[in-house]
């Protein structure tokens, strides 16, 4: 999901560890061992311990222990020990192992397999679609008191497994996994074990995500998903949770409680399987399991405001490219609603007084910068998309298009609302109003008019000076100048639907004053490649103003009362062009100024297309004097020639620049006439 910027919901859910990478990995030591019993006599057998024995208190406290030591005590270790508490919580799990393995032997239970061993086990391939009903029939019961020890047994392995790789123990915590997985191989699966079933799958799923094992990990992921699906179509009662194997009876989860922690496995399973999808790119399959997984954590209530806000933010940026404007309006919307629930940003004086307060204040004005962002996107395609449909072999308003898509307007509209309804939509009873409210301040048809594209282009221009109060030139230098770069291509974007040529070009004058002061200022050693960019953007900015300048002298009825004033202004649009594009074209060359003999791919097409314009343009300039137009025409073939000739040198080019080609080759046969016309006069006048 999700770009720019943004890890799907890198800490919406308090989930397991998705980015660690194997490090230096220690060997489990030796489990424990059943004591010996000399007394030859059976002992009657007691199901493990008694609800309400000391023995089975004891080692409840020690699990109430281990998880307060994991998720309460670690956040406090410090940074010389950051597992300190971590390995404590460890040893704890490990003397429950050994107790469950001693009532177990105490009971005269065979042994259900499994159990910590320094022998490494072979990893478990996922039973296939064919086998799923096995997991479902095979063996004991899940239900039965031999299903119940195996699940105990089984979710110890679990704990010490996710805490292994929580150290950083990438290979320990494999096998503790594969351990709690060959424990359940012979239950099958019921409402006992059904939520250990997709844990410990959906952890597998991460371990090997993150040793890039993206295959392996779907398979892992897949299997507890139809997991959840089939148990879900079979039975449906709330699961057991696997901390209620080590309640005592009082303390056990209400139906509630349990409902949403098995719905909350299975958003993970969710989760994850997005960013497997998302490396495997199946882009589409990953953003439809992205957008399930947003939606369940709303109706969980198990979100971050803001993460979920940036998420679904960065979601939009999927639906966008692909036209797809309702999703992705629908996302951003959401998100604007969302992050909402997280207040107020801190002011200035109360971040001052508090690190805490601080700390808040930046988080909450970048990750709304970022949303803003993504909103300037929204809008900017759109109004891109809409110019493509509706321009005309030279770049026009083609009028009769633009009555065509007004007639099938209402159309657009009806199959708008009709997939609105089959839509996934995000939200609840509390929130979907205040959605579709920011939903009615943008359109997401194509605009077909300059009223209706004004109204999308303020939007985005909000946006930019929202996104523009966080990221400042100070500090934030690429950010700001890639705002200011959406900026200017929203009012490009705008001018297309402009029919008064004074105006249009007022709007590219704008682009103008907006980006040459911070392409004069910015430092080639440092920011070469947006340099260049702000040079081709101002020098066809130029372009476009020198052609509008002339369209409206020649439409000007007393042409002879403002020719001097036309023809200067001409001639300075002109030439601020070619300054422009040759800015380019000598950021190529070698510090001597010699230019590249061969022009890289990226840089290919810009290149000979900067030539192409610097030709046009020399041979546009304007002047009374002969000496000065053959100067200029000179100039103007030398170009047309070097675009000619290197295509023949690099015959792999030609494709890149094909009418520019064309035309250079058209043009270096006649100015050579032109200047002999104009030297011939030149003697004649002499």
């Amino acid at each position: 999901m999700f770009s720019q910027s943004t890890t799907l919901m890198s800490s919406a859910v308090d989930g397991p560890r998705a980015d660690l990478v194997p490090t230096a990995e220690m060997h489990l030591e030796v489990g424990c061992h059943p004591p010996l019993n000399n007394n030859k006599k059976k002992k009657k057998k007691t199901n493990m311990a008694s609800f309400y024995s000391d023995e089975w208190r004891a080692i409840c406290d020690k699990f109430n222990n281990a998880q307060n030591l994991t998720e309460v005590e670690s956040r406090n270790d410090p940074e010389n020990d950051p597992f300190r508490s971590k390995y404590k919580a460890r040893e704890l799990l490990r003397e429950i192992y050994c107790s469950l393995k001693s009532l177990e032997a105490g009971d005269g239970e065979q042994d259900a397999d499994g159990g910590e061993s320094g022998d490494q086990l072979p990893t478990e391939q996922p039973v296939d679609d064919q086998k799923e009903e096995g997991l479902f029939s095979r063996g004991f019961s899940g239900d039965s008191p031999a299903g119940k020890r195996a699940a105990k047994l089984g979710a110890v392995e679990y704990f010490l497994g996710v805490n292994h790789v929580d150290t950083e123990e990438l290979s320990a915590g494999q096998e503790h996994l594969m351990n709690c997985m060959k424990l359940l191989e012979r239950c099958g699966v019921s409402s006992e074990n059904v939520s250990l079933f997709i844990n410990v799958r959906n952890q597998l799923g991460i371990l090997w995500a993150g040793r890039d094992e993206t295959e392996m990990a779907q398979e892992y992921l897949e299997k507890a998903e139809s997991i959840y699906q089939r148990y879900m179509k079979e039975d449906g009662t709330p699961p057991t949770d696997m901390t209620e194997y080590f309640s005592a009876e009082e303390n056990l989860l209400t139906h509630q409680e349990r409902i949403k922690r098995f719905e909350l496995a299975y958003t993970h399973t969710m989760y994850y399987l997005a960013q497997v999808y998302r490396n495997l790119g199946q882009k589409e399959r990953a953003a439809t399991y992205c957008h399930c997984t947003l939606q369940r954590q709303l109706q969980l209530n198990q979100f971050n405001p803001m993460e979920w806000a940036l998420n679904a933010a960065a979601l939009s940026q999927y639906y966008i490219p692909k036209g797809r404007y309702m999703e992705g309006r629908h996302c951003l919307a959401a998100a604007t609603v969302v992050s909402g629930l997280a207040g107020e940003v801190p002011s200035e004086a109360v971040a001052q007084e508090s690190e805490a307060e601080s700390e808040r204040r930046e988080q909450l004005r970048q990750k709304r910068a970022e949303m803003a962002r993504c909103w300037i996107k929204y809008c900017l395609n759109l109004l891109q998309d809409a110019k493509k449909l509706l321009e005309d072999n030279i770049g026009e308003l083609d009028t009769d298009r633009q009555d065509e898509l007004r007639r099938a307007r209402r159309r657009q509209e009806e199959e708008e609302e009709k997939g609105r309804k089959s839509a996934l939509l995000f939200g609840s009873e509390d929130t979907f109003d205040s959605i579709a409210s920011v939903e009615e301040k943008v359109m997401c048809l194509l605009p077909l008019d300059f009223t209706e594209a004004r109204a999308v282009f303020l939007v985005g221009q909000n946006y930019v000076t929202q996104a523009k109060e966080y990221y400042q030139m100070d500090g934030y230098v690429t950010d700001h100048i890639e705002i200011l770069q959406d900026h200017s291509a929203l009012f490009r974007a705008l001018a297309f639907f402009e029919e008064d040529l004074e105006r249009r070009c007022k709007m590219h004058k704008r682009r103008v004053d907006m980006l040459e002061p911070i392409c004069n200022d910015l430092n080639s050693q440092y920011y070469l490649m947006i340099r260049r960019q702000l040079m081709f953007e101002l020098a066809e900015t130029y372009s476009d103003m020198m052609d509008l300048k002339l369209t409206l002298a020649n439409r000007q009825a007393d042409a002879q009362a403002s020719d001097s004033h036309t023809i200067k202004k001409f001639n300075h649009l002109c030439s601020a062009s070619a300054k422009f594009f040759q800015m380019f074209l000598d950021s190529l060359c070698s510090p001597e100024g010699k230019p590249p003999e061969h022009l890289e791919e990226e840089v290919l097409r810009p290149a000979l297309v900067a030539r192409f314009r610097v030709a046009r343009l020399h041979s546009k300039l304007i002047s009374s004097s002969p000496a000065v137009q053959l100067e200029n025409l000179d100039s103007s073939l030398q170009n047309y020639k070097y675009v000619v000739q290197y295509c023949e040198a690099h015959p792999e080019a030609a494709a890149a620049v094909e009418t520019e080609l064309e035309l250079s080759k058209e043009m270096v046969g006649l100015l050579p006439l032109k200047i002999n016309r104009i030297k011939a006069r030149m003697a004649a006048n002499n």
